[in-house]
């Protein structure tokens, strides 16, 4: 019997600007006094004077000032719009360590249709737990482009990026749900949280490094295989949560009460490597009908996956389509 039939998702290119520059989110070595100055020029929107005081700098090689002269060509922000010279102040700090420049080259290669140049800075930005690449390379590996056809890989990566919450992501992940079968998607989100150990060890050793003054090892990646020419530009799916309520009372209602909580399915919530956040989670959705009367439960060890307990598949299947409909993400589970 063939394969059934499977839609391809798009993929919506995201740039998601650091808040703030260099001094704010970088890894690399601590800048020096300009390259502050010009920052603090930055968030008062004195636009023309951080150019200013980040152009010698960057021209000395100075990373955090090349990284920040490529985000103000890549607004227009105290210098022309200019792609092309972005592009170039990322490159050379990226080749110097610099991680969000590494992550910036990356996705800007790929957004002007240079996919395979582009793929081993997305797949590093990836193992390194950067939304914006796991979420390209999630797409990749579920449709088949630019990366081997790899459901449960695709999946687990847009979870994590789904969690970190780029809608781009939420939205490919509520595709995901609709076509991929349960089993793999278990598969998943086991992986998710694999990948997210392993991304927390990387990003570690590359902020030692940074500490140490040595320099992180992004810089010029291991080209990828070379891709067919002619691969298809993917398509639209529309998002829809699988099984979900015709009629939307029927989603505002329980999906279990207390005196039923004592079946052997989950509803899965997310997936945090620190306690605090799945606290804050649970805080905010306990007291929703799909939840209220559930136990909390706390699955895996270093990554922990929150849970709701307790329901049947039926009652599992309901909940999360309710919450799905009201724009959260989960996953059913049996254990």
């Amino acid at each position: 019997m063939g394969m059934a039939f499977r839609p391809r998702i798009a993929l919506e290119i995201v740039w998601g600007v650091c808040a703030g520059l260099a001094l704010l989110c970088s890894t690399a070595l601590p800048a020096r006094a300009d390259v502050k100055d010009g920052v603090d020029a930055w968030d008062r929107g004195d636009f023309d004077a951080a150019v200013a005081q980040w152009q010698a700098p960057a021209a000395k090689g100075d990373p955090d000032a090349m990284f920040n002269m490529g985000q103000a060509y890549k607004l227009g922000r105290g210098v022309p719009k200019d792609l092309a010279k972005a592009e170039d102040y990322y490159r050379r700090a990226a080749q110097k360590g610099h991680l969000r420049a590494a992550d910036n080259f990356g996705i800007l290669l790929f957004q002007t249709n240079r996919q395979t140049e582009a793929m081993p800075w997305i797949t590093a930005g990836a193992d390194r737990g950067e939304p914006r690449a796991m979420y390209i390379l999630g797409i990749a590996a579920y449709n088949g482009d630019y990366a081997p056809k790899d459901w449960v890989r695709a999946y687990a990566l847009m979870t994590r990026a789904a969690q970190t919450g780029l809608q781009q992501a939420i939205n490919s992940l509520a595709a995901m749900n609709d076509a991929i079968p349960l089993e793999q998607r278990q598969q998943g989100v086991a992986l998710a949280e694999e990948l997210d150990r392993k991304a927390i060890a990387a990003r570690s050793s590359a902020m030692g490094s940074a500490d140490l003054g040595s320099k992180p090892a992004v810089a010029a990646p291991a080209p990828a295989p070379a891709q067919r020419a002619d691969i298809p530009r993917p398509v639209r799916v529309a998002a829809r949560a699988p099984d979900a309520p015709a009629n939307p009372a029927v989603a505002a209602r329980p999906a279990a009460s207390a005196a039923s909580a004592g079946g052997t399915w989950r509803v899965q919530l997310g997936a945090f490597g620190q306690k605090e956040h799945a606290d804050a989670l649970w805080a905010k959705l306990r007291s929703r009908p799909e939840i209220a009367g559930h136990p909390r439960i706390d699955a895996g060890t270093g990554v922990a996956r929150l849970m709701a307990g307790g329901y049947s598949e039926a009652e599992a299947n309901r909940a999360c389509a309710a919450l799905k409909a009201a724009g959260l993400t989960c996953l059913v589970t049996s254990h």
